[in-house]
C-alpha cells in the first residue's frame, strides 16, 4: 500500500516542478490565443473600440467575409510559396555550412561562427535596413559591383520577394548551422571515416550517413523554420514598405496587420491570425505524423 502511494506521489513530482513554467506559458500563450479567437467571432472595429457602438456576435461571419475575399487567397498562396522557399533555402545553406565547419581549420571555423552568430543576433529591423542599403538602386554597392545601374529590387514583385528571401535566410541559417554542426560532432568519427574509405563522396556521406542520423535534429530545425518563415512580418514590412506596390508583396502577417490596424477591422485581422495558427498546427502535426509512420523517433 505504501509502495503504491509512493509511486503515485512520484508520478506527480515532475508536474509540480513544471507547474510554474506551465502557469507562465498559460498566461502568455493560452489567454492571448483565446482572446484572438473570441474577437474573430465578434464585430470589432474602431466603433466598438471607442465605445460608439456595441459589440455584436457574428459567428462565422468574419471567416465567410475573409474566405470570399479573392485577395486573401492570393496572399495565402504567396505566403505558402514564400515560406517554403525560405525553409528550403535556410536548411540548405545551414546544413552546407555546418558540413563546411567540420572541414576547415580552427581559425576559419571561429570566424565563420562569429559571423553567423552576428547575423543571428542582429534585430530584424536593423538587418532589413542594412540589406535595403546594400541593394539600394542609387547608393547600394551590389548594383555597382554587378553593373546593374539603377535597377530597383523592390519595384518588381519577384525581385522584391527574392531580396526579402535572401535577408530571411541570412538571419535564419545560423540556427540551423549551429544545431546541425553540434549534431555532426556527436556522430562517431569512425562511421564517417568508414564511408569515406568505401569511396563515398561528401554528398553521399551526407545523404546516406549523416542525414539519417541527424533526423531528430533536422526535424526540430525544420519545424522551427516553418514557424518562423510562415509568420515573417518585419522583413516584408520594412523592405517592401508595407507590402509592396499595390500589395504585390503581401504575406498573411502583413495582411492581417493592414486589416486590423490600417483599416481598423480588428475582427478580420483576428480571423486571419486564427487561420495562420491552424495552418501552422496542421503543417507541424502532419509532418510529425509522417515521421511517426516512417518509424522515426521524435
Amino acid at each position: 500500500m505504501a509502495t503504491t502511494t509512493a509511486r503515485r506521489t512520484g508520478a506527480w513530482t515532475p508536474w509540480l516542478y513544471l507547474a510554474p513554467a506551465l502557469l507562465l506559458l498559460g498566461g502568455l500563450l493560452v489567454y492571448p490565443v483565446y482572446q484572438l479567437g473570441l474577437i474573430s467571432f465578434l464585430e470589432y472595429t474602431q466603433a466598438q473600440v471607442s465605445g460608439g457602438e456595441p459589440t455584436t456576435f457574428q459567428g462565422l461571419g468574419n471567416y465567410a467575409t475573409l474566405f470570399a475575399d479573392e485577395q486573401f487567397w492570393q496572399v495565402l498562396l504567396a505566403t505558402l510559396l514564400f515560406a517554403a522557399a525560405c525553409v528550403v533555402s535556410t536548411l540548405a545553406v545551414g546544413c552546407a555550412l555546418a558540413v563546411l565547419l567540420t572541414r576547415v581549420r580552427a581559425l576559419p571555423r571561429l570566424a565563420l561562427m562569429l559571423a553567423a552568430l552576428g547575423a543571428w543576433a542582429t534585430p530584424a529591423v536593423t538587418g532589413s535596413t542594412v540589406w535595403m542599403f546594400l541593394f539600394d538602386p542609387d547608393f547600394g554597392p551590389v548594383n555597382r559591383v554587378f553593373g546593374l545601374g539603377d535597377f530597383s529590387w523592390t519595384y518588381g514583385r519577384y525581385s522584391a520577394f527574392a531580396l526579402v528571401l535572401l535577408e530571411v535566410v541570412w538571419c535564419s541559417f545560423p540556427f540551423v548551422m549551429v544545431t546541425v554542426y553540434a549534431g555532426i560532432r556527436a556522430v562517431p568519427a569512425e562511421v564517417v571515416e568508414a564511408a569515406a574509405l568505401d569511396g563515398a563522396s561528401q554528398w553521399r556521406i551526407w545523404r546516406s550517413v549523416l542525414a539519417p542520423m541527424l533526423r531528430p535534429i533536422l526535424l526540430v530545425a525544420t519545424v522551427q523554420s516553418v514557424i518562423w518563415d510562415f509568420k515573417v512580418f518585419t522583413q516584408i514590412y520594412v523592405m517592401t514598405n508595407g507590402g509592396g506596390i499595390a500589395g504585390q508583396n503581401l504575406v498573411l502577417n502583413v495582411y492581417a496587420y493592414q486589416k486590423a490596424f490600417a483599416s481598423s477591422q480588428y475582427s478580420l485581422g483576428s480571423a486571419i491570425g486564427v487561420v495562420m495558427l491552424l495552418i501552422l498546427l496542421a503543417v507541424t502535426l502532419g509532418y510529425l505524423r509522417i515521421l511517426r509512420r516512417r518509424g522515426e523517433e521524435l
